[in-house]
């Protein structure tokens, strides 16, 4: 089978108290970036009874593989992982459409696709894009101030942890705090570009914020 290295986000909303678990499976299947946040589902019990999710308590993962890592984990997860484990919870693969340039060949190296290059930047047959920025509290606000010199108009934080810092520090050959905070952002394709190489200028793994920057395409945005 072919390999493909391009990088995908893994969204998993698992049952709480299971992070830990689950880190490590995930770990044991070349998969090393992830953002471990809390959440709580608003699917009334019966719903979440036929949906097989249990609890509304939920952990919520946020990870990063190659596309070919992420099939083969969640090939394994629906045969045996997820039931025998007892997960209880949804695991989705998202696409993205960009992504700075050291975090993806930790990714790659890792998944033994390593490939070094500029960054991931792929074209996009989207009009939108959300951007993902994770860097160290305390810098949301200076994020904030050259994303939008950048052409970004707002944007919304989640306070998140990195899981498992010390492995993907081995990678990055540096510490990293493993408290972070996440700036999502909405923008138009015409400007995504010029606020991701802004911000991972000023703001990238190597410095001081240690920031991850990304971004998935946005099929369709509505205001409600």
């Amino acid at each position: 089978m072919a390999i493909d290295s391009r990088i995908v986000m893994i969204l998993s909303i698992i049952r709480r108290g299971k992070s830990s678990q689950y880190i490590k499976t995930l770990n044991e299947n070349d998969v090393v970036l992830h953002y471990q946040c809390v959440g709580e589902g608003t699917a009334p019990s019966e719903m979440l009874d036929i949906l097989g999710l249990g609890s509304s308590e939920k952990d919520i993962m946020i990870s990063f593989a190659t596309q070919s890592t992420a099939n083969r984990i969640a090939t394994n997860l629906n045969k045996n992982l997820g039931t025998t484990l007892g997960y209880q919870g949804l695991f989705m693969i998202i696409p993205t459409n960009a992504f700075s340039r050291i975090s993806a060949e930790i990714i790659k190296k890792n998944s033994n696709d390593y490939l070094k290059g500029d960054g991931d930047k792929m074209s996009s047959e989207y009009k939108y894009s959300l951007i993902l920025i994770s860097v160290n509290r305390g810098y949301t606000d200076a994020v904030m101030q050259t994303a939008k010199f950048a052409g970004a108009t707002g944007g919304t934080i989640i306070k998140a942890r990195l899981a498992e810092a010390d492995i993907v520090a081995a990678y990055a050959n540096t510490i990293l705090n493993e408290e972070k905070e996440i700036v999502a952002i909405l923008a138009p394709d015409s400007v995504r570009n010029q606020i991701l190489e802004s911000v991972n200028s000023e703001f990238g793994l190597k410095s001081e914020a240690q920031g991850v920057v990304l971004s998935v395409p946005v099929d369709k945005v509505f205001k409600i």
